[in-house]
């Protein structure tokens, strides 16, 4: 399988898959690194959580009620991102749009 010819042919499934896996895998760093980390800390690392994924967060309290606690909402746009990408998955699946593996593995 020519990996760069994958890529180039299915750009359009791994560009979004890749995008929300690095939210998801983002807003799972944020929580953990939230339960060491005071919230206005000056730490660069947690600034780049808090300026990666506060989009993601401000789209979610909008649905989510105001009494959850940040560090629930984070979860929660962890398991939102990751029924994205199955619901993206199984999208281009069902359109016969995915990389499908093609030939048995060796």
């Amino acid at each position: 399988m020519d990996i760069a010819g994958s890529f180039a042919s299915y750009w359009y499934f791994h560009v979004p898959n890749f995008v929300l896996a690095a939210l998801m895998y983002t807003m799972l760093g944020r929580f953990l690194l939230g339960l060491f980390v005071d919230a206005d800390s000056p730490n660069y690392i947690w600034r780049f959580f808090c300026r990666f994924t506060d989009p993601v967060v401000a789209a979610l309290s909008i649905v989510t009620p105001r009494v959850t606690a940040p560090a629930v909402l984070w979860l929660f746009g962890f398991v939102w991102m990751f029924w994205l990408r199955v619901v993206l998955h199984y999208t281009l699946l069902v359109l016969n749009l995915a990389p499908r593996l093609v030939g048995g593995a060796s």
